[in-house]
């Protein structure tokens, strides 16, 4: 009855821990969870406000598949003002969250057997889109810092590659791609005609430095470049589901036909809600960033006072995901039993492409990582 395509998707590994997770809360247990990929901030006032605004004014209808030109003129003024990059209407194209811009991407870009490099750590949807898609992920493994490497790359290069994938910064590691290597990245990109799919979700979230798109570094790389982001981290919109992205004009176009015969437009009030997030007040952006910055040094810190745990401090994202080796479990077993013994809950590393870590989110009040973080402590040092 079902196809060989759904039989082939693998289900998330995390849903048994989740379910868990939720079963001790419901039992009245103390629970500590670390496991949220979202920020644990309101969305902001004047969001909202535009947001009831529009149900309000009955902006309850279709858009154009690719977002109304208001909110397309927002995402061209954002790309502007933090990228430095210059993009017509017609190279942007909004959808149902960064999720679904990426699935059209590959879905567009793909024929069978055509193969999507991308580095491990990787957030858990990228496989089984390429997979979907009937293309072949060719995963490279950063080591160390998980920072991909431009050498790593060229290294992966067959006559099939066709894609490139960056996430920069990390989903799970918050690590950031060095910019030196990110522009060596981009000439191997431009001189073997990859399409490069730089998802950039968690842009504003960079600690030390500033925020690099691959394709600030010239027309050439541009050209070949879907610059993918979303409301969704940036203005604590999850729920809301609304992504955007610029790029080639063909590559829109075919994106476009592909949304068009799947969901049609992104929500009409989230598309409006979307548009005062990009063009409005930024300070709650930098609040959220401030929160997460002081989060993250608690998090690492105490992490890193535990016996056989190694955190690498991590250059943006909200995430930690340290290497819990040497407590002699794999990331699975390791979740598992933190969780029923302690109340803890992470996410195994293997969801993600590596055994020998745990994901754990720091998008969460600073007393909940302090308690949460010593139970832990207490647990993986009576191992």
């Amino acid at each position: 009855m079902i196809s060989l395509k759904a039989q082939a998707i693998k289900p998330s590994a995390t849903l048994a821990i989740t379910a868990k997770a939720k079963e001790m809360k419901e039992q009245g247990k103390e629970v500590y969870l670390f496991g949220a990929g979202e920020p644990d901030f309101p969305t902001p006032l004047n969001v909202k406000k535009i947001g009831i605004k529009a149900i309000e004014e009955n902006y309850s209808y279709y858009t154009a598949v690719a977002g109304s030109n208001e909110l397309k003129k927002a995402v061209q003024e954002k790309f502007r003002r933090d990228n430095n990059l210059e993009y017509n209407l017609d190279e942007i194209t909004c959808g149902a969250g960064g999720k679904q811009i990426l699935f059209n991407a590959f879905i567009s870009l793909l024929n069978k057997g055509d193969e999507a490099i991308l580095a491990s750590p990787y957030w858990v949807s990228y496989i089984e889109q390429i997979n979907f898609a009937e293309g072949k992920p060719v995963i490279v493994k950063t080591t160390g810092d998980f920072k991909l490497k431009a050498s790593q790359v060229e290294k992966a290069l067959t006559k099939k590659t066709k894609v490139l994938l960056l996430n920069s910064p990390n989903n799970p590691t918050g690590a950031i791609i060095d910019e030196k290597e990110l522009k060596k990245i981009s000439e191997i990109a431009v001189q073997n005609n990859l399409t490069v799919l730089s998802d950039e979700v968690y842009e504003p979230f960079v600690y030390e430095g500033k925020h690099k798109s691959i394709a600030g570094f010239g027309k050439e790389i541009k050209e070949k470049t879907l610059v993918i982001n979303a409301v969704s981290k940036t203005y604590s919109m999850t729920g809301w589901r609304l992504g955007y992205c610029a790029g080639p004009k063909e590559l829109i176009n075919a994106m476009n036909k592909i949304q068009a015969h799947s969901t049609s437009n992104a929500c009409s009030i989230s598309q409006k809600a979307a548009a005062e997030a990009l063009t409005g007040q930024q300070e709650s952006v930098q609040e959220m960033k401030n929160a997460f910055q002081k989060r993250r040094d608690l998090m690492a810190s105490m992490l890193n006072s535990m016996k056989g745990i190694k955190c690498d401090i991590p250059g943006g994202a909200f995430y930690c995901f340290p290497d819990i080796s040497e407590t002699g479990m794999n990331s699975t077993e390791f979740a598992s039993k933190l969780l029923e013994e302690t109340g803890v809950t992470v996410i195994p590393g293997i969801e993600f492409g590596n055994d020998k870590c745990v994901r754990l989110s720091y998008a969460t009040k600073e007393e909940t990582i302090k308690n949460g973080m010593q139970k832990m402590k207490e647990w993986v040092e009576k191992k």
